[in-house]
């Protein structure tokens, strides 16, 4: 089966025009795929002084999505839940996300999404079902 590379997986990343809107960073990781960095600041805050809600369930979404392509799967989001356990403030450190996989089917996909610190705080966790709408590469 043929995957997606790095440079692949980060430009699909960017093709998401939202994120880019967002300032969030896509991140080059050793695996050969990517990850999304935020460090939030006024622009992502609400009127508490911390990252909103959207801001970090798109970045899981997002992440989510993205590692179902690394599987050369292309995906659209049938449900999205996510839990939030420590806010982020606007000079909390560098947060950023971890997605896997939970369930590769041919129609549906399970994921799941952490966004943690340096340190390994959780800060949300996310999970959500993708609908397989195709593949990046035909496989022939």
């Amino acid at each position: 089966m043929r995957k997606p590379t790095q440079e692949q997986i980060i430009e699909f990343y960017h093709a998401n025009t939202v994120i880019d809107y967002l300032e969030v960073e896509v991140v080059p990781t050793p695996d050969g795929e990517a990850r999304l960095e935020l460090c939030a600041d006024s622009r992502h805050a609400n009127l508490y002084s911390m990252a909103h809600g959207g801001v970090l369930a798109t970045m899981a979404d997002t992440a989510m999505g993205a590692k179902c392509l690394a599987l050369n799967k292309r995906v659209v989001t049938i449900s999205l839940s996510i839990q939030f356990m420590h806010a982020v403030m606007t000079d909390t450190p560098r947060v950023f996300t971890e997605a896997t996989v939970l369930h590769d089917g041919r129609k549906t996909m399970v994921c799941e999404c952490k966004i943690v610190d340096a340190k390994g705080k959780l800060y949300a966790k996310a999970n959500a079902t993708f609908f397989v709408t195709g593949k990046l590469f035909d496989e022939s």
